[in-house]
This record gives structure tokens, C-alpha cells and sequence, in this order.
């Protein structure tokens, strides 16, 4: 299939629009992103540099939708930007050094805990039991702030699952969980690209053509999220991180 070619176009605008749907919510746009662009022809050293220009465009509009909506807290999120960035430009960094196939295994055994831990806790994110920002959540923020950061640059799968999981453990309810979520993952999309674009990693053009429907379909699914709440927002969650662990099984196998 050519680049250009109508074929080629409707693959990347229609698996964009269902990547930002789900994306904007749980994350995981990646499953269906990287496959559309590896199936209308993009040169595999700018795959990642397109995708992560695709996915920042819906992480920013997905971000801007859930500050519309006042389910972001700000006086936790501000203080894990910064670190959320270093952590996602080490990563980036690290990965045209390391290479990250052995964080596989790693990676299926705690999205597998993550997803027994939701299902058994079946009330868990529907009222939030937050107590305020104190130096004790914001230690453990910083970390898990440059933690994921780190991994959204080297890795990928499974972040906005494992930022969603981050803030219900400190006690947010399943839409704030996912607002702060797409801010810091927002921070690091947005630093790992910039990285990329330096190192000459980027297809602004395969970049773009999947973005611009992204960006609708994160305005859908942010909006949807944001009215249903955790009737949503669970279930979803649940099953984007299940197939998530099949993918990576099946990468494991298949490496």
C-alpha cells in the first residue's frame, strides 16, 4: 500500500479515532496505533516517534477535557510534572542504548496483579477516600511520577493503566484517577517526543494523518468517561489491561 493511497488513509484516520476513544480514558491507544502504522508501510525506526506524536496530540486533548470538567488535582499533579518529564526523556534516552524486550515478563506480572486487584476490589475507585496532598503522597508520587515517565520513554504498554492504578492506591475515584493520569502522561508523551524529533525519529505526516482523529475520538471518549464515571471507566479499564497481558504473552512467544 502506498503512503497516500485512500487505503492507507482510512486505516490510520479509522484506528486512530478508536485509539484516542480509548486512550483518552485507560490508555492503551498503542495496541491499535502501532499496528496501523506498521500496516500502511511507516519505516520502522520512525514508528515509535510517530506514534508518540500521534498519542501526545490525544493525551493533550484528553488532558484538556478532564480540566474542563474539574477532575484533575492540581495541587498533587503540578508537583509529579517535572518529574513525570525526566523520567520520560531518560527512558527515551535509554532505549537507542538498552534494549527493552527483557522488561516483558516484568511487565505481564504486574498488569496480571493490577487486574485481580480491580476485579476482587469491586467498589474500589467509585467514591474517592483522598485525604489531601501531604508529604507522604507526595514522595510516593514523585516516584511513581518518574517511575512510569521513565518506562513510557523506554517501554510503553500498559502506562496509562499503571498511572490509573497509582492514584486509586492513593485513594481517588476512577474519573480524578484518570484525569491526573492523562496529565502526567501528557507531561511524558510530550517530553519523550520532543526527544524524538531531536534524534530524527518522527513522521509528521504518518504522525499527523492518525492524530487528527485521535484527537476526535479522545474529545468522545474523555466526554463519555467523564459522564459515566466509573460504570465506565472500570470496566474498560479492566479490559483494555486484559488485553494488554495477551499481548505481551504473545510478543514474549513470539520474540
Amino acid at each position: 500500500m502506498e503512503f497516500g493511497s485512500p487505503g492507507m488513509i482510512a486505516i490510520l484516520v479509522i484506528c486512530g479515532f478508536l485509539a484516542g476513544l480509548i486512550d483518552s480514558v485507560v490508555g492503551g491507544g498503542g495496541l491499535i496505533g502501532i499496528p496501523a502504522l506498521l500496516a500502511a508501510g511507516i519505516p520502522v525506526h520512525l514508528l515509535l516517534g510517530s506514534n508518540k506524536l500521534a498519542g501526545t496530540l490525544c493525551s493533550f486533548t484528553s488532558t484538556a477535557s478532564f480540566m474542563k470538567s474539574g477532575k484533575i488535582d492540581f495541587s498533587l499533579v503540578k508537583v509529579l510534572i517535572p518529574f513525570s518529564i525526566i523520567g520520560a526523556v531518560s527512558g527515551t534516552l535509554t532505549v537507542r542504548q538498552v534494549p527493552s524486550e527483557f522488561l516483558k515478563p516484568l511487565v505481564i506480572v504486574m498488569l496480571v496483579v493490577i487486574t485481580i486487584y480491580t476485579l476482587f476490589k469491586k467498589a474500589w475507585g467509585d467514591v474517592s477516600t483522598f485525604k489531601g496532598s501531604t508529604a507522604k503522597t507526595r514522595l510516593i508520587g514523585v516516584a511513581v511520577a518518574f517511575g512510569i515517565g521513565f518506562y513510557d520513554g523506554f517501554f510503553g504498554p500498559g502506562t496509562g493503566s499503571f498511572l490509573i492504578f497509582a492514584f486509586l492506591m492513593m485513594g481517588f475515584e476512577f474519573v480524578t484517577a484518570a484525569g491526573n493520569a492523562k496529565v502526567l502522561n501528557f507531561a511524558s508523551n510530550i517530553s519523550s517526543l520532543i526527544t524524538f524529533i531531536a534524534l530524527g525519529s518522527v513522521s509528521y505526516s504518518y504522525g499527523l494523518i492518525m492524530g487528527i482523529p485521535m484527537i476526535i475520538g479522545a474529545v468522545v471518549g474523555s466526554r463519555i468517561a467523564i459522564r459515566k464515571g466509573a460504570s465506565y471507566i472500570r470496566p474498560l479499564f479492566i479490559t483494555v489491561t486484559v488485553i494488554l497481558i495477551g499481548k505481551q504473552i504473545w510478543d514474549t512467544m513470539h520474540s
